[in-house]
């Protein structure tokens, strides 16, 4: 099946580990096997949430004129993630939005994400704020919405 999304995703994870904004945050691919207790991280196609249902995008196409060109119209979802050791929330909130401004930078910057006959931006966002028992956390998840021809 063809699909732009391995594409965006791949880009957007090596956007993010080249930014030099980022170098503080740790940048990955979906979710991580990992002990790390890194404080930031910016996930590209998960939400974060451990118990949920791990989708990392979904898409829709259908024909484009004549032939066998397609126009697919996707969501990738990204999370900007902020813990803290202790109960500020004001400063978790406000980093996880420093940390998501990045992924809207590349995109104003370049909406095609440098791939040929695709078109992205931030369609939506969405903060989930806690108090756990390390701290505080914030997650700021974006929706990389956007269309390309397969």
């Amino acid at each position: 099946m063809d699909s732009r999304v391995p594409e965006v995703i791949e880009t957007l994870v090596g956007l993010g580990a080249a930014d030099p904004d980022l170098k503080d945050v740790t940048v990955t691919d979906g979710p991580q096997v990992t002990d790390s207790g890194a404080p930031d991280w910016l996930i590209v196609g998960f939400d974060g949430d451990p118990n949920g249902d791990f989708e990392a995008a979904q898409s829709l196409a259908d024909f484009a004129g004549l032939g066998t060109r397609r126009e697919e119209q996707f969501q990738v979802t990204v999370a900007a993630i902020s813990n803290r050791g202790d109960t500020d929330i004001v400063a978790a909130r406000k980093r996880a939005y420093e940390i998501g401004s990045r992924v809207v930078a590349w995109l104003r910057a370049s909406p095609h994400l440098g791939l040929a006959e695709l078109e992205a931006g931030i369609a939506a966002t969405r903060l989930v704020q806690a108090q756990t028992g390390q701290g505080a956390q914030a997650v700021l998840l974006l929706t990389v919405a956007g269309r390309g021809f397969i």
